[in-house]
């Protein structure tokens, strides 16, 4: 089949290349102004850069759609009618619902619909990384001749029944644990210094977090405004977590002991307890990874954001570990870090007792306390272009750093899934 890939974005390209290798023709396109750099950037592969969306949907046997979850209706409504009979169509947004109700109103009723969603970046090969394939309409050959096609990425391939449930999976494993690792950004942003320079952050988990703060800054904004926002299981779960957290951060500062505890216990024994696919992280790989030159005086941390997504999970009724079948490697390093501090009796107490009496981490505190706020209520009120105006000020403040944490994410990511 001729495969057809309308934007060659960093992902979109990704796929490209990969279909080519496998002998696949590909024929791609982006917006005009970027058509003689990707004849640049393909020359001399079977990738054929094509001038326009609608061209590219006539060559395609096998179509998939690689652009903005807040861009795909425009797009799918514009070139629907260029669709060939009888083709294959999918989609590599990370939100269904817009995505599917796009398909649904756009394409005509001969054109199948088996849809995607790689689980990583486009800093990573597809080789062994997850693909979830999403059957939506189309008969048992239809859909193993889609298969064929996906297979050729060499991807580990979940199939899952119903892009609702997609939708499901990826607001528990995804919404929530970026808008973590924001608030953790935001709040360094605005006290103004970086954390590998600061003694409360100089422990293995402080590297796990910082590292994967970096990395998701690195990426753009858009891909996760696209998930927090147009997902429509996020937001219950993101005003959990900042209930969660503000609830605690109440109890902390009031150093409310008993109720604290009680909480805490009641989210360890829900989460941690019980039948489990544990994650069980090399203490000593998470303290070879970090961002400083040297490791800065050892300070107790409060680790008030594990704490919040640890009782999200249990207030909700959330099983994480029935999530890792669509996981991701931040989601992964959260639940993993998570794990860590509250399976770990000495370092939980010494962290309950920083959080009600250490008065020196409380400032620190404070301010994750107003970047989960600040979040929250952008995706609250559904503010796309406050989320990524929000997201790229974090963004330029940590420029220097976020290529070089990328990288190093990449390594400790490597090294702990082995």
């Amino acid at each position: 089949m001729n495969i057809g890939i309308i934007g060659l974005g960093d992902m979109g390209s990704l796929c490209a290349r990969k279909w080519a290798q496998k002998g696949y023709t590909v024929f791609g396109c982006d917006l005009p102004e970027r058509f003689e750099m990707l004849q640049r950037t393909f020359a001399g592969t079977s990738v054929m850069i094509l001038p326009n969306a609608k061209a590219v949907a006539r060559k395609a046997d096998f179509l998939l759609y690689s652009v903005e979850t807040s861009h795909i209706s425009d797009v799918v409504e514009a070139t629907a009618d260029s669709i060939k009979y009888g083709a294959i169509v999918g989609g590599q947004t990370s939100v269904k619902h817009p995505e599917i109700e796009a398909f649904e109103k756009y394409l005509a009723d001969d054109v199948h619909i088996v849809t995607c969603h790689s689980l990583h970046g486009p800093a990573f090969s597809t080789e062994g990384q997850k693909l979830v394939v999403v059957p939506h309409r189309a008969n048992k050959q239809v859909y193993e001749s889609a298969m064929v096609v996906y297979q050729a990425l060499e991807s580990e391939i979940i199939e899952i029944d119903s892009y609702e449930q997609h939708d499901q999976i990826m607001a528990d494993t995804q919404a929530v644990t970026h808008m973590g690792f924001e608030s953790m950004g935001t709040a360094w942003k605005n006290a103004g210094f970086y954390p590998w320079d600061h003694g409360a952050y100089s422990t293995g988990i402080d590297n796990v977090k910082i590292l994967t703060t970096l990395r998701i800054f690195s990426y753009k904004a858009h891909v996760y405004a696209g998930m927090a926002i147009l997902n429509p299981y996020a937001r219950k779960l993101v005003r959990q977590y900042a209930r969660s957290e503000s609830e605690l951060f109440k109890m902390m500062i009031c150093e409310n002991e008993t109720e604290f505890r009680n909480r805490i216990k009641a989210a360890s024994e829900f989460v941690f307890h019980g039948e489990r696919e544990f994650i069980t992280l090399d203490h000593d790989v998470m303290l070879d990874f970090r961002m400083a030159e040297e490791a800065g005086e050892y300070m107790p941390n409060s680790h008030l954001s594990l704490l919040a997504m640890v009782d999200a999970w249990y207030q909700m009724k959330v099983n994480p570990y029935e999530n890792l079948i669509c996981q991701t490697p931040p989601f992964r390093l959260r639940l993993g870090i998570a794990e860590y501090l509250f399976k770990n009796p000495s370092l939980l107490e010494e962290t309950i007792q920083t959080a009600l009496y250490d008065k020196s981490i409380r400032a620190d505190d404070l301010e994750f306390h107003s970047a989960v706020r600040e979040w929250a209520s952008i995706i609250e009120y559904g503010d796309m272009d406050g989320y990524i105006a929000h997201f790229n000020q974090v963004k330029d403040f940590f420029d220097g750093r976020l290529q070089e944490g990328a990288r190093q994410s990449a390594k400790l990511i490597d090294k702990l899934t082995q």
